[in-house]
């Protein structure tokens, strides 16, 4: 190889590493000023993102199905310097979604970040769910993905600019016993969000799936719990409420925040999550038997019921030991004002 040549690799080399840099740079989004709309942004998760995102300087739209949550939501918000829009929207309804993105629009302007955060749990074993639970799950937690996505895609693919950050599950990575219309929608969520990724590569839009394990929210005070009512709320708030395994709303807030920035396409939260996750995706039949054995052992006996109970009516949860092994949770539902929290 003569001198030219060498000379010829090395400005080669050169190019690529400067354009590898400008990529990556190009790749992490500034925050401040753009338009961050939140779907169940009024509690749990949602509130804690909507207060991260606002910390970096971004204008916030939150959209829930409660009035009075939303305007306490506002209200916490305001108080923190955010400058905010809190606009009630049923995520499961395609004419409420398209009316919250008008009215988010038409105040801010075009939006530049989507987080899809809105869901809800139904806890209890399949012979306990109705075809209803499921639809249920469906409707929130997978259509109300793709409402909102199709309703800001065409607007961020005409500006080569937006983000879309899917919130979905470890449950849509490997399916957990007793929370099946729960880990359906989750799984159909993920498939969207990875498609999508892929779909829209090279056209400025970027699409992250966030995958949380257990973390502390306060999420079991507004579960639903179906079967042996009071068995199932004691094991889905005591795993949801455990030092070591679960993280904080708030640190799961900053990742799923820095992973937006960059542009990241899949970020799993917690170490037990992403081992799960590993191990699934290497032996699926061997971690689907070994959560089979699990649930026989640990979770209660399937029985056959319709009624459901939300978990802050349930007795059981204010006995003095389950108060004293709930405190992380109970904290947590306060500082991210579940409903009923003060009494949890």
């Amino acid at each position: 190889m003569n001198r030219n040549q060498k000379t010829l690799l090395a400005a080669a080399g050169v190019g690529v590493s400067l354009a590898g840099s400008l990529i990556f740079r190009n790749k992490k989004a500034n925050l401040r000023g753009r338009v961050v709309l939140i779907t169940g942004g009024s509690r749990g998760l949602g509130l804690a993102l909507a207060r991260e995102f606002a910390g970096e300087g971004a204008r916030i739209v939150i959209c829930a199905r409660d009035d009075r949550e939303l305007a306490r939501a506002q209200q916490d918000l305001e108080s923190r310097g955010a400058e905010v829009m809190a606009l009630r929207c049923d995520v499961a309804n395609k004419g409420s979604v398209d009316e919250t993105i008008r009215e988010a629009s038409e105040r801010f302007g075009p939006i530049d970040v989507l987080v899809n955060n809105a869901g809800v749990m139904q806890v209890g074993p399949v012979e306990s769910m109705t075809l209803e639970d499921f639809e249920q799950a469906m409707n929130v937690m997978f259509w109300g993905v793709v409402y909102p996505t199709l309703a800001v895609l065409e607007n961020m693919v005409g500006r080569r600019s937006g983000r879309i950050v899917n919130i979905t599950s470890i449950a849509g990575k490997v399916s957990v016993p007793h929370m099946m219309p729960y880990n359906c929608a989750k799984f159909a969520a993920v498939g969207f969000s990875e498609g999508l990724r892929a779909e829209l590569s090279g056209k400025g839009v970027s699409v992250t799936t966030i995958a949380p394990g257990l973390m502390k929210t306060g999420s079991y005070l507004n579960a639903l719990f179906k079967g042996q009512e009071e068995d199932e709320a004691a094991w889905f708030s005591l795993s949801a409420s455990r030092p070591l395994v679960s993280i904080s709303a708030e640190r799961a807030a900053k990742q799923i925040v820095e992973a937006t920035r960059t542009g990241q396409s899949e970020r799993i939260l917690t170490a037990p999550a992403k081992v799960l996750a590993r191990a699934h995706g290497v032996a699926p039949g061997v971690t689907a038997d070994i959560l089979g054995m699990v649930a026989r052992v640990l979770l209660p006996e399937a029985i056959k019921a319709t009624r459901r109970s939300r978990g802050r009516r349930l007795p059981r949860l204010q006995l003095p030991w389950m108060r004293i092994a709930l405190f992380l949770g109970r904290r947590a539902a306060r500082r991210l004002m579940q409903p009923a929290a003060a009494r949890a």
